[in-house]
């Protein structure tokens, strides 16, 4: 049975009655992005990969808190970036992770127009120097320019005050400007 035309909703409450097929739609629909998501903070394919499915498994398990109150997705990054940087911190006290220079990665698409080349390209040197930033310049960085998040909800995930989150991201945003008139 194919659930490609159904709405979120309806797909959520199948979930609820534990349907299979529903719940790999779902998965079908917002792992790419999910995957982005914490692989962005993690900055490990295989961590990214085992930490999005993990949050799967918690979202289908917790999917009766779910009240509707954002979006299904909203909800789901939610709990991904929450245990990416629940990782990446416990990763980091356990010294167990290296911080590598590791390209975001990028779809193969031929590029015909030279102007989006250059945007690309560009957006691709930002994305690698915001990889030398410190660790909660580059996340919050990444939640507020790449994910959408205001200054409240950062606060909230990163555990700071939301005076300290402006100021975090103020400052992460000056020295992202300073890396890059050096590089240019």
């Amino acid at each position: 049975m194919s659930h490609k035309e159904e709405h979120i909703d309806t797909l959520l409450q199948w979930c609820l009655e534990e349907k299979d097929s529903a719940q790999l739609e779902i998965y079908n629909r917002y792992y790419r992005a999910m995957y982005n998501a914490s692989y962005r903070i993690v900055k490990n394919e295989g961590e990214a990969e085992d930490i999005m499915q993990e949050s799967f498994l918690k979202a289908f398990e917790k999917l009766h808190t779910f009240k509707g109150e954002v979006a299904f997705g909203a909800w789901l990054k939610r709990i991904v970036i929450n245990n990416s940087i629940q990782h990446y911190r416990s990763q980091q006290k356990m010294k167990k992770v290296a911080l590598d220079d590791v390209l975001y990665k990028v779809e193969d698409n031929e590029v015909s127009d030279p102007d989006h080349a250059f945007t690309e390209l560009k957006a691709q040197k930002v994305m690698e120097t915001m990889d030398g930033l410190k660790d909660n310049y580059r996340i919050s960085l990444t939640l507020h320019l790449v994910e959408g998040y205001d200054y409240q909800e950062i606060s909230q995930i990163m555990n700071i005050s939301y005076a300290n989150c402006r100021t975090t991201i103020s400052r992460a945003k000056e020295s992202l400007r300073k890396r890059m008139s050096v590089q240019y």
